[in-house]
């Protein structure tokens, strides 16, 4: 795996998901403590899901320097100057479909270089991709995407296959993956594509 390649998915998820969680928290209306926790959480809580599910320490969290301080600036200049970000509330899908692809193909190549096999390889991908956004609904007292009808973690699931059966590689094929991904994610908000699902009969009372 391209060492470079791994960081450059690992920048964008992170800075995807910090604006995805800062977004959260506005809606909520929290105060700045509430937007820097909810953005920490969102960014870095599926990695470090991931990393307890194949056994790295959990103390590999904090050697992410860089990456805590790109999250801490891009949360510090989104809540001083929400005037360009409140126009963009309404695509807090976008941003966390950015996320969403960057941190399961981060995941996955993180697994793979590891030697880990194909289910290994999708679980890392599902768990980096979705784990910081169910800890940020849960947080914010909202159900999680992952839980609702519309389509996302499958996407997940593509991002680890594609990586894990080595039909992506490059640099480029990878972002490639992550587009296709982002416009996936997109189109089933778009047009409310549903995965089969089914209320028991006090729902569908209720």
């Amino acid at each position: 795996m391209n060492r470079m390649t791994w960081e450059l998915f690992n920048v964008i998820g992170t800075i995807a998901f910090a604006l995805s969680g800062v977004i959260v928290a506005m809606e909520e209306d929290y105060d700045i403590m509430g937007v820097y926790i909810l953005g920490f959480v969102t960014a870095f809580g599926g990695g470090a899901v991931r990393n307890l599910l194949i056994g790295l320490p959990v103390t590999a969290l904090w050697e992410q320097g860089t990456l805590f301080t790109i999250a801490i600036i891009v949360m510090t200049l989104a809540f001083l100057f929400p005037i360009w970000l409140n126009s963009w509330l309404k695509w807090g899908h976008f941003f966390d479909a950015v996320g969403l692809a960057a941190f399961a193909i981060q995941g996955a190549l993180f697994a793979k270089s590891m030697g880990l096999p194909l289910s290994a390889i999708l679980a890392a991908a599902v768990l980096t991709g979705t784990g910081g956004g169910i800890i940020r609904d849960v947080l914010a007292g909202r159900k999680p995407l992952v839980f609702r009808s519309d389509i996302y973690v499958l996407w997940a699931i593509l991002g680890g296959l594609t990586v894990g059966l080595n039909i992506a590689g490059t640099t480029w094929e990878l972002l490639l993956l992550m587009v296709v991904i982002i416009t996936l994610r997109m189109l089933s908000v778009q047009f409310k594509w549903q995965l089969p699902h089914k209320r028991t009969e006090r729902q569908a009372e209720s």
